[in-house]
């Protein structure tokens, strides 16, 4: 049986861009952040900045949720 993959956190923001019901025009106007990047980045063709996953975070009100893995000890 395959485990469910979990969305990454990229899928994630990219779903975040889509809920807020802004167009990714006004949400670099509104963020600072360069349109082409953005762009370039909800298509997965590259990353953000730290800076700009910063504005971006804020600018859509995200939150992160930590859900690691217990540690297991022994190999």
């Amino acid at each position: 049986m395959k485990k469910k993959r979990t969305n990454l956190m990229t899928d994630q923001l990219r779903q975040a861009i889509d809920d807020c019901g802004l167009t990714r025009y006004e949400i670099a106007k509104q963020t600072g952040i360069d349109e082409s990047a953005l762009a370039k980045f909800y298509n997965g063709h590259r990353g953000l900045s730290m800076e700009a996953l910063n504005a971006l975070g804020e600018f859509l009100q995200l939150k992160i949720i930590l859900g690691r893995k217990p540690e297991t000890t022994g190999k």
